[in-house]
This record gives C-alpha cells, sequence and structure tokens, in this order.
C-alpha cells in the first residue's frame, strides 16, 4: 500500500506547528516545540536541521532570513502554503484518530460496530 500524503513523524508535526506564528531560528523551533509539549518532545539538533533541510526540499518550509548573532549566521524558517495545508491535514488525521479511541473509552464494553 502506498500513500500519497504521508504522515508526518512527531517532531516534523511539532516543527512546522513551532512556525505557524511566523519565522523562527532553529534554537526558537527547538523551545517552541519543547514549550508546545510541555517538555516531553525535545529535539535534537541534528534532528531539526536534517528535518528541516528533507521539508524544505519537500516544500513544507523555506528559509526566511538570515541575521548574524556573536558573529554567527542565525536562518530563520517559515511555514509554507504546503506546510500550512500538510499540518492542517495531519492535525484533522490525528483529531479523528483520537475521536475513535476516545469514542470507545467513555462507552467501555460496547460492541464495535
Amino acid at each position: 500500500m502506498t500513500r500519497q500524503n504521508p504522515s508526518l513523524t512527531e517532531p516534523q508535526y511539532f516543527i512546522l506547528a513551532a512556525l505557524m506564528d511566523g519565522p523562527l531560528h532553529g534554537y526558537g523551533i527547538i523551545k517552541a516545540a519543547e514549550q508546545a509539549t510541555d517538555g516531553r518532545l525535545r529535539i535534537a539538533v541534528g534532528t531539526l536541521y536534517g528535518a528541516l533541510e528533507r521539508m524544505e526540499r519537500a516544500g513544507l518550509v523555506a528559509a526566511d532570513h538570515e541575521e548574524i548573532v556573536d558573529g554567527r549566521a542565525r536562518r530563520y524558517y517559515k511555514l509554507t502554503e504546503d506546510g500550512t495545508a500538510m499540518l492542517s491535514r495531519e492535525a484533522l488525521r490525528m483529531q479523528q484518530a483520537a475521536a475513535v479511541v476516545i469514542g470507545r473509552s467513555r462507552n467501555p464494553g460496547a460492541a464495535p460496530a
């Protein structure tokens, strides 16, 4: 079975979600994802930049601008239209998947339809 719209990994999902409010640099993305998950998800630097590179090639994020901080370039990333659409689809998919479990947990012992 092949899928035309594969689901996002958890780090990818929260990287895209971190960019919903506007461009962020790498450390800002890591902190936003950590805050959104109450510290449960800690994205390693290597994981972040590998994911950003793949998502940039896929057209989900784009480099927005760079600034020099303490003599080092800091690149900011932004969400693209395709990234916003993918994030919305993934949120809906997860909501539908969660509804299956939540519905069953409210009515334990009920026979499935």
